[in-house]
């Protein structure tokens, strides 16, 4: 056991020292031992599609082709599926989700938990820590900006942010 965990410990300060050299970054333990495209192809998602090992990924998930899925994201396809298009960058921290219990638990556990797909098109870019609440579409070709909290559909071709989030203008 020793061995194992000395020769672990070796690997791991070379690959750092590695991925260091060559991007100038240093990641969480997982993502040195997890290659980020083979994780995205074990889980069926599109050709060139990467997700880091950082990432907690529950249920129906659908992603297309050459998406980045940042570190540190949650993808909640647990309540009735998320899909995510081609072409699109999910930002570190960005959570997306398909189900709440807000009412579940108002109710002392008499509602049922409530279930909606959520889609994201594609050609979208979803910045740094954003939330995306259940059941809301996000069209084609837009840009959420970092800290939104995005509670309705945004159409395709618009750039929006802000708690709530608001479409501004055209991406």
């Amino acid at each position: 056991m020793e061995s194992l965990l000395r020769d672990l410990k070796k690997f791991w300060v070379s690959r750092r020292r590695e991925v260091h050299e060559r991007f100038k970054r240093t990641l969480p333990f997982g993502d040195y031992i997890v290659d980020r495209w083979e994780k995205a192809r074990e889980l069926g998602f599109g050709e060139g599609t990467s997700v880091y090992d950082s990432s907690l990924i529950l249920g129906d998930v659908k992603v297309g082709e050459h998406t980045w899925i940042g570190p540190f994201t949650v993808l909640d396809g647990s309540g009735g599926g998320l899909s995510i298009g081609s072409h699109c960058s999910i930002s570190a921290g960005v959570q997306i989700y398909t189900h709440d219990t807000v009412e579940r638990s108002l109710s002392g556990g008499q509602a049922p938990i409530e279930l909606a797909p959520t889609l994201i098109g594609s050609n979208c870019y979803i910045g740094p820590n954003v939330v995306i609440v259940k059941g809301v579409t996000i069209g084609d070709g837009v840009v959420i900006g970092a800290n939104s909290l995005v509670l309705k559909d945004i159409p395709s071709g618009c750039k929006a942010f802000g708690t709530p989030c608001r479409v501004v203008g055209r991406a």
